[in-house]
């Protein structure tokens, strides 16, 4: 099993709590990683389909038959069970008593608010980063990263990315959003997540994407806040501090799983990437998203946003530190040049509390350089 980062921060809200909440996308590892690090825990799976209806049933029964501790995994699926876990631990008053997985965050985050508000510490785990690929002894380079994307099963099994990510959008994608949104239209539902995959890292034009796939805003929207729920994207959003009408209002979207976004674009082989037209894009995804991960990782909010303004001069992420904010700017290129820091300084004019300026790109680490931290993204701190 590759040691996963989150790993001492899920031990200590475990120590601290009575209840351990984690979510994140399908496929994840939430189950390996709880039950490699809940071992003397009890598993149930409550997608399965006898456990399911027992649980339903009489659930006081089912609580009886499997005491704390134990692993309630996938829960979204028996949501009503929150409130008797609530009633047990309010009555034993001790921590350590149960793990609950998800990955349906709008139903497992209504019933927590509702059941599990203060009795519940919450981590989110996505796909792996390439700083556990590399503590397991993966290497690879720039465009293989992009191609294979970072689900745990390609690591422990013989599929093919293509594979996995086309069976995965059939299977989980299309599936929970079926679910959760009443999906009708599913061949303008495939349209619309392949248009959207060619605008990663771009800010998102609803209307001009609502035209393209032949629906309505209200539908776009709705698609993408599903999408967002299920975590299949992830919408930065613009820095919400007033600086004036000279900063852009407009979200970006990112793929979750750069390995889903590359497919959906139609790369086929890592070959690809780098003369595909998306190639920056894509690279900006994956940066992204290992921002991302290192702060859930760490079990810290993942509060990032990006700076842009009307005149296109960017910051690509920024994040509040301590009352200032650190600015990066992603580049696909293994060359460093000082151009590559320009926009960040830039940017820090329009912005009084900016801080530390980070370039992260495909070339080594070079330290500081034209008052920027020059990192490869590789190296961008773990969890």
């Amino acid at each position: 099993m590759i040691e996963r980062d989150i790993t001492t921060v899920a031990r200590k809200l475990w120590a601290k709590y009575p209840v351990l909440t984690i979510t994140g996308p399908r496929q994840s590892g939430k189950t390996t990683l709880t039950r490699h690090v809940f071992q003397d825990a009890e598993y149930v799976n409550l997608e399965d389909p006898d456990v399911h209806a027992l649980a339903l049933s009489d659930m006081r029964e089912f609580l009886r038959r499997h005491p704390a501790p134990v692993i309630f995994d996938e829960v979204q699926y028996v949501p009503e069970i929150l409130r008797y876990i609530q009633t047990e631990v309010d009555e034993s008053r001790k921590t350590s008593q149960y793990v609950l997985t998800g990955s349906h965050q709008p139903a497992l985050q209504s019933a927590i608010s509702e059941s599990l508000a203060g009795r519940t510490g919450i981590l989110e785990l996505m796909p792996l980063a390439i700083g556990e690929l590399r503590g397991a002894g993966i290497e690879k380079f720039r465009d293989d990263w992009i191609f294979n994307g970072f689900m745990p099963r390609l690591y422990d099994s013989a599929l093919e990315p293509c594979e996995l990510y086309r069976d995965y959008f059939r299977t989980y994608v299309e599936r929970d959003v079926r679910q959760m949104a009443n999906l009708r239209h599913l061949s303008a539902f495939e349209t619309f997540v392949r248009l959207l995959a060619g605008r990663v890292g771009q800010l998102l034009n609803i209307n001009a994407l609502a035209d393209d796939v032949g629906i309505s805003v209200p539908t776009v929207k709705e698609w993408l806040s599903v999408m967002e729920a299920s975590y299949v994207i992830r919408i930065l959003r613009p820095y919400f501090r007033n600086f004036g009408k000279r900063f852009v209002k407009s979200p970006k979207v990112y793929f979750t799983e750069t390995g889903l976004a590359a497919y959906l674009v139609g790369i086929r082989d890592s070959s690809q990437v780098a003369t595909h037209p998306l190639m920056g894009s894509l690279f900006e995804n994956m940066v992204v998203m290992e921002l991302y991960k290192a702060r859930l990782n760490r079990g810290e909010d993942a509060d990032m946003y990006f700076l842009r303004t009307s005149s296109g001069v960017e910051a690509d992420v920024v994040v509040e530190n301590r009352g200032r904010l650190d600015l990066y700017e992603i580049k696909a290129s293994s060359t460093y040049h000082s151009g590559m820091s320009g926009n960040l300084s830039k940017i820090a004019g329009f912005v009084p509390e900016s801080g530390c300026r980070t370039v992260i790109y495909s070339g080594r680490t070079l330290g500081k350089v034209d008052d920027a931290r020059i990192v490869n993204f590789a190296e961008i701190p773990p969890g």
